[in-house]
């Protein structure tokens, strides 16, 4: 078994249900349909633990500044 954190148990146990409930449709891209989905909260939580500190959080995240400015953009977050 592969030896996996809380975070990689949770995806797991998201794709997998997202694969039983297409009932024999074509899945979308799925990369994309999961970047989308856990970016925003992430991102969010850093912030939060940060106090808003965006410079903080953008090392925290392992990216620069600007990155995160643009992240926060595309999901509509101050």
């Amino acid at each position: 078994m592969i030896n996996e954190n809380d975070i990689a148990r949770s995806v797991r146990k998201a794709i997998d249900g997202y694969f039983r409930d297409l009932d024999g449709e074509r899945p979308s891209p799925i990369y994309d349909m999961v970047i989308q989905c856990v970016e925003r909260p992430l991102i969010e939580s850093v912030l939060a633990r940060t106090d808003g500190n965006q410079t903080l959080a953008a090392e925290l995240l392992g990216m620069n500044r600007n990155t995160l400015r643009k992240k926060m953009k595309a999901h509509g977050l101050k």
